[in-house]
């Protein structure tokens, strides 16, 4: 019994904690989204739909929550395959922003980029605790540390952009930004795919 409830204390921590990184990161997503239309910036839209892949990653992490493994393997799944999605889309963004050109806006991009920063920096300490926990637990942690990697990256190209009057840092973190989701997205699927694997056969034996 006593099992039972250290179990569903547990859960119901992780439950909480998931709680706030989700709100953070769907209120930062609509933020930056709305700062990176406005500042014309590759890299804040990168990191807005970074922020939205997040937030769903976590929304997923919360259903997975004391499930099987093989529910939580799925949820994973379904996480690295959202983020390579998005990725992608920012990938293409950039492209056209190049093709048609743009004058992002030094000063929106810093001040927004280092409040994201900062929200990152909260999510990373929420979520330390689970760096070594089960697929989608770490998937979040990893995506917290792959955001303030990103959001520096932003801080940099904002100083660039306002000192060098171009808008090529913007486009070279965008691009950056999303080649490290779509990279952690891959590891991401395919420790997913083993927790799948592992847990299917884990039933088999226990039919046997």
């Amino acid at each position: 019994m006593s099992g039972c409830c250290a179990a569903e204390a547990k859960n119901t921590n992780e439950r909480k904690l998931l709680w706030v990184v989700l709100i953070l990161n769907f209120s930062m997503f609509i933020i930056e989204f709305i700062a990176g239309w406005l500042a014309n910036s590759s890299g804040l839209l990168a990191d807005s739909l970074d922020m939205l892949a997040d937030a769903a990653v976590y929304s997923l992490s919360l259903y997975a929550v004391g499930k099987s493994l093989l529910y939580k393997g799925r949820a994973a799944l379904a996480n690295g395959y959202l983020q390579l999605s998005l990725g992608l889309l920012v990938l293409l963004d950039v492209v056209r922003r190049i093709w048609l050109g743009s004058e992002p806006q030094s000063d929106l991009m810093f001040s927004v980029g280092f409040m994201a920063l900062i929200v990152n920096m909260i999510c990373f300490a929420v979520l330390y605790q689970f760096r070594q926990g089960d697929v989608n637990l770490k998937a979040s942690w990893i995506c917290s540390r792959n955001d303030m990697l990103a959001n520096i990256g932003i801080l940099i190209s904002a100083f660039l952009v306002g000192r060098l009057n171009t808008a090529w840092p913007d486009w070279v973190i965008g691009s950056v930004i999303a080649i490290i989701v779509i990279h952690s997205s891959i590891a991401i699927i395919r420790e997913a795919k083993v927790s799948i694997t592992e847990s299917k056969s884990a039933d088999k034996s226990c039919i046997a």
